[in-house]
């Protein structure tokens, strides 16, 4: 008995969002929840508005929407001026 080798068939290619945006899916057990991270992720960054659709046989709901990260509102503007290092910040002690 021979097994012949099969190639993995590549995914399908999605279109890459343009620099400094995010495409975003959440999936969860219910639309409320969904719309909660979706909220969540508005009150951060600008986005698009949401798209919804079902998410499999048991129910459920998958979300899409579009995020613009070189636009942070909120929470996410002093999260990410923060969390940004300088040259001075990447120097150690007895670096020149």
């Amino acid at each position: 008995m021979t097994s012949a080798r099969t190639t993995p068939t590549p995914a399908p290619t999605e279109p890459v969002p343009p620099a400094g945006r995010a495409d975003i899916r959440v999936v969860a057990a219910s639309p409320e929840t969904a719309r909660r991270v979706a909220e969540v992720l508005r009150h951060c960054f600008d986005s698009t508005e949401q798209r919804s659709y079902p998410a499999g046989r048991e129910g459920g709901t998958r979300l899409h929407l579009t995020v613009d990260t070189t636009h942070p509102a909120g929470p996410a503007r002093s999260w990410l001026a923060t969390s940004r290092t300088s040259a001075s910040d990447r120097l150690q002690h007895g670096d020149a």
